[in-house]
Order: structure tokens, then C-alpha cells, then sequence
């Protein structure tokens, strides 16, 4: 018969990695008596795990969640995962977490086996991070906004806008969105009566929240996708409006999801929301799109192109040599 402790241990992973177990069956997993089982369940629950017991011919036990977090217990892959994520959130762009998942870090690591330091110091010494380049956003903020998400309650917030002006904003908040430089939030503006995408770090949310709502469909059926798209355009310095002349299904096969927003203007075209961090860097990413577009604002976009294409007509002209001769 295995030792008491060892026996609970094996009895804590077997609850944490099938939904519900019979009497009968963990028992035979540790070769001991349906009695010994209940003595361990006993054990176990006070330790502070939760385990849940059913009677009767379908009865049995299952692991719950109970009011205080016990010690956890992960398999390689599990540990492995559990250790970078920390190491991302300890250096990445959420505030106030960094010294927690930092002591939580070094808990995990002194207990990893050589094998798993092994693997993990390899990952280290092959991968490098560019976090902390897009602006950071409070840890607080984002569990509010979560929070109201989830229940489903309307939010109230300040708002600071790309240029600077400030306004309050009532939103039905669908889902925050991580896109490896930002948070951003989409959500439902109740005042504009349209789906809009706001910057995490510059909302300051109102307490409390507002009434329920019932959750709308995002647009495409994709929050995810939606962001990127309107955050390609809203990332850059210049943004543009363009008419493309060809269709919806062609262009998006050519446009990345941070290469701007596509909505269908016809059969035959359709409109590109899109930004580029100089005229010059736009002008050549609507040239290789290899379609025929026209430029519907801003005017300064236009003004660039005409100097581009006498630039190019210039160049392509022959020689001076063969024109006189």
C-alpha cells in the first residue's frame, strides 16, 4: 500500500484531471478500500481542496472550487506554461501585476525538476521579447471592464481621444482584445449607436456600472478580427479612405488583418480604411496591392501620388540619346 502522502497526491490528480470519479473506480486506481478513499477525500478536504461527494448508484467525487486556493499540482507541460506566462506578465504591459508574478515566479521555479529548468533555460536563451513598447494599461482598469463584460451591465467612462480631447463614453463592452502592443476594448457606444474600439489605457472607467444589456453580435462575427483590422488603420500616423476597384473576396485575400479595415461598397469594389506612418510608405502599400483604387480622402494623400506619378513618368521616359536620335 502506498504511503498516506504519496496516496493523497495520486488522489488530487486523479480528481484534476477527470470530471467525476466513483467510489469504486479510485480505488481500484490505488489498490486500497472504498473506506480508505472516503478517509482521503476527508484528508484532503481539510487541507482546503473542495471536494464534492455524490450518493447512490451514479454517485461519486469531483473536485469544486472552494473559498481558498490550494496548493495546485501541473504536469511538465502545464508547469512549463504557468512559468512563461508569469515571465510575459511580470515584463509585459499590464501595470501593478509585475511584483506578483514575479514572487509567484520564483515559488514555481524552485520547485521545477532539472529536466523542466533545462527546457526552460533553453526557451530563455533562444527567444527574446519586445514587451513593453505599446503603452501600459493599470491592472485595475482592465478587471472592471472585464467584469462589466462578462455581467453583461453597461460602462461609463472618461475617454481620451488620439487628439488629446476628453469625453465620457457609455458602451456595452463586448470584449477586450490583446493585440502584443495594446489593450483595446470593443464595445457597443450607446451615445453613437455603433461599434466602436477604444484604447485601454485610456479609459478611466465610472463606478458603478449601468443596467444589463443584451449582448449584440460583433461585426463579422469576429471581435478579434475586427480589431485588427480598424486598429491597422488607427495605429498609424495618416489614415486614408480608399475606394478599391475590385471585390470584397479579392482584396481581403491580399490585406493582412492589421492592414486596415475592408467593408463592400458593390460587387465590383469596396472600401479600405488604412493609415501608413509617412505619405510615402501609404502611397507604396496601396501600389502593391496590384489593383486600381481611388483615393477618397485625404487630399494630401492625392497631392503625393500626382508627384509620385510624374516622378516615375520621368523615370520611365527613354534617354536623352535615343529621344534625339
Amino acid at each position: 500500500m502506498l504511503d498516506t502522502s504519496v496516496r493523497l497526491l495520486k488522489l488530487l490528480s486523479l480528481l484534476q484531471v477527470r470530471r467525476e470519479w466513483s467510489g469504486a473506480d479510485l480505488a481500484s486506481r490505488l489498490e486500497v478500500t472504498t473506506r480508505t478513499v472516503r478517509n482521503d477525500i476527508e484528508r484532503l478536504r481539510i487541507m482546503g481542496y473542495e471536494v464534492e461527494s455524490t450518493t447512490g448508484p451514479a454517485g461519486g467525487y469531483r473536485l469544486g472550487a472552494g473559498s481558498a486556493l490550494p496548493p495546485l499540482l501541473l504536469d511538465d507541460d502545464e508547469a512549463v506554461a504557468v512559468v512563461l506566462g508569469l515571465r510575459a506578465a511580470a515584463a509585459g504591459s499590464v501595470t501593478g501585476i509585475e511584483e506578483t508574478s514575479l514572487r509567484a515566479l520564483a515559488k514555481l521555479e524552485r520547485t521545477l525538476p532539472s529536466r523542466l529548468r533545462h527546457r526552460l533555460d533553453a526557451l530563455r536563451s533562444a527567444t527574446a521579447s519586445a514587451a513593453g513598447v505599446g503603452a501600459r494599461v493599470d491592472a485595475a482598469t482592465l478587471t472592471e471592464i472585464a467584469a462589466a463584460a462578462h455581467r453583461h451591465e453597461r460602462l461609463r467612462f472618461d475617454y481620451v481621444g488620439h487628439e488629446g480631447a476628453s469625453s465620457v463614453r457609455t458602451v456595452e463592452p463586448h470584449q477586450l482584445v490583446y493585440t502584443g502592443r495594446r489593450w483595446y476594448l470593443l464595445a457597443w457606444d450607446v451615445g453613437r449607436g455603433d461599434w466602436r474600439t477604444f484604447r485601454a489605457d485610456r479609459i478611466r472607467p465610472r463606478i458603478p456600472t449601468g443596467p444589463r444589456f443584451e449582448p449584440r453580435q460583433p461585426p463579422g462575427g469576429d471581435a478579434v478580427a475586427h480589431v485588427l483590422r480598424g486598429v491597422g488603420s488607427q495605429a498609424y500616423r495618416h489614415q486614408a479612405r480608399v475606394r478599391l476597384d475590385a471585390p470584397v473576396e479579392v482584396v481581403t485575400d491580399k490585406i493582412t488583418a492589421m492592414g486596415g479595415l475592408v467593408t463592400v461598397l458593390d460587387d465590383g469594389s469596396c472600401l479600405l480604411q488604412t493609415g501608413g506612418d509617412s505619405w510615402h510608405d501609404l502611397a507604396g502599400y496601396l501600389g502593391s496591392l496590384g489593383v486600381g483604387f481611388e483615393v477618397l480622402d485625404p487630399p494630401e494623400l492625392r497631392t503625393h501620388l500626382r508627384e509620385l506619378s510624374e516622378r516615375y513618368a520621368a523615370a520611365s521616359a527613354p534617354p536623352q540619346g535615343e529621344r534625339t536620335g
